[in-house]
């Protein structure tokens, strides 16, 4: 299958209830993804997970959005076609008026080249870790980049 990419000035845009079924999608989500917006909506936003994307970086997404916390991370998706694009993602919770989160607002943008030329061979080897020893595997090779640079996953991700 084709990498697809997209406009450095062009957003992605999508939005989620708190179970990770769709609630928006820009034109250009839909348009990368391959779905109609009548398809695509309601549907576990999961649907353009990439096999590729390791299990961990979803984990470290979910667990912190949980906690109320924003989060960048570089994702590959997967359009309905099998084509595959890859984006730097901010994610973000959505509260109501009493302040409980009811979903969640992503933004994504065109990483770059240096970015990728460092997280392509990252995934790869949390991938490879994941199939050969779970998640617990790549866990560990997760936390000890952070701890090598600076502790914090935000400050590793956004330093390239």
């Amino acid at each position: 299958m084709a990498e697809v990419t997209f406009a450095e000035h062009e957003i992605i845009v999508s939005k989620t209830d708190t179970h990770g079924k769709i609630t928006y999608g820009n034109e250009l989500f839909l348009k990368l993804a391959g779905y109609s917006e009548k398809d695509i909506l309601h549907a576990p936003h999961n649907i353009v997970r990439h096999p590729d994307m390791p299990k961990i970086i979803f984990k470290l997404l979910w667990d912190t959005l949980k906690q109320g916390k924003e989060i960048y991370a570089y994702v590959v998706n997967k359009s309905q076609n099998g084509d595959y694009y890859w984006v730097m993602a901010n994610v973000t919770p959505s509260y109501d008026e009493r302040g409980n989160i009811v979903g969640y607002y992503s933004v994504r943008r065109k990483p770059s080249s240096k970015a990728l030329g460092i997280i392509k061979p990252l995934y790869s080897q949390l991938l490879s870790a994941e199939k050969s020893g779970g998640m617990g595997a790549s866990e560990k090779i997760l936390n000890e980049l952070i701890a090598k640079n600076g502790g914090r996953y935000d400050k590793f991700i956004l330093s390239f």
